[in-house]
């Protein structure tokens, strides 16, 4: 870990279309830097517009599986993260770090394994004690996931992130296999808690547990970057 914190300045990006959220992703990675510059982190917040996403292992879901989700009224992604296919939607924040892991520690293992910590000291602080990581890909309280992760790595710049379901409609999983895993549920802040949790709520709580976490000092972007 260096000796400085790294810092990451937080893009609130509000509700946009998934291919939005990837042109916001590719806009803050792509960046020219030189010996006299540092890349400048950040962490992409936001919510999307209902859409089914498919990682680099498609496990099997054909055109016609498509077709059938898009009829749900959801948009369909294929994507380079990794992981199977998820759900995003209206109710989940999504948080994508788009971090040079040089500025932390240059490793896809530690970055997957503190992005983990990072979403349980969420849960703990909201009050959810048992949340937890599993054989499985995501966070889970006990045989229900309520985190998704998906994350890719190019030279230790890091896109994609987590989807953490804070009022989502859940029924919107009904339709897949989340993340490719059998005989699992799907929960959310909201039903473990018993009372609406909002993605503000949550927010505020991720930002403080990132910033212990990831040992980074988080600071406020003054003005939105991209619209849809």
């Amino acid at each position: 870990m260096p000796t400085t914190r790294p810092i990451v300045t937080v893009v609130r990006a509000g509700r946009q279309s998934y291919a939005a959220g990837l042109r916001i992703q590719q806009e803050l990675a792509k960046q020219n830097v030189s010996q006299h510059s540092e890349f400048r982190n950040f962490l992409l917040l936001l919510e999307h517009d209902p859409v089914y996403t498919i990682g680099i292992r498609t496990k099997g879901y054909t055109d016609e599986d498509e077709k059938k989700l898009r009829k749900l009224g959801a948009d369909f992604h294929r994507t380079d993260r990794g992981g199977l296919i998820t759900f995003h939607g209206p109710g989940q924040l999504v948080a994508y770090p788009i971090i040079n892991l040089r500025q932390f520690t240059p490793s896809i293992r530690w970055y997957v394994g503190t992005l983990e910590r990072t979403v349980i000291e969420t849960c703990r602080q909201m009050g959810i004690p048992n949340a937890t990581t599993t054989k499985d890909t995501g966070i889970w309280v006990d045989d229900r996931k309520i985190c998704a992760i998906g994350v890719h790595g190019s030279r230790y710049v890091t896109t994609h992130g987590i989807g953490l379901n804070c009022s989502t409609d859940l029924k919107w999983f009904e339709h897949i296999v989340p993340c490719g895993i059998e005989g699992k549920g799907v929960t959310s802040l909201t039903e473990e808690l018993g009372r609406h949790t909002s993605i503000a709520e949550a927010t505020d709580v991720l930002l403080d547990s990132f910033r212990k976490i990831f040992e980074c000092c988080v600071r406020a972007e003054t003005q939105a970057r991209v619209t849809n």
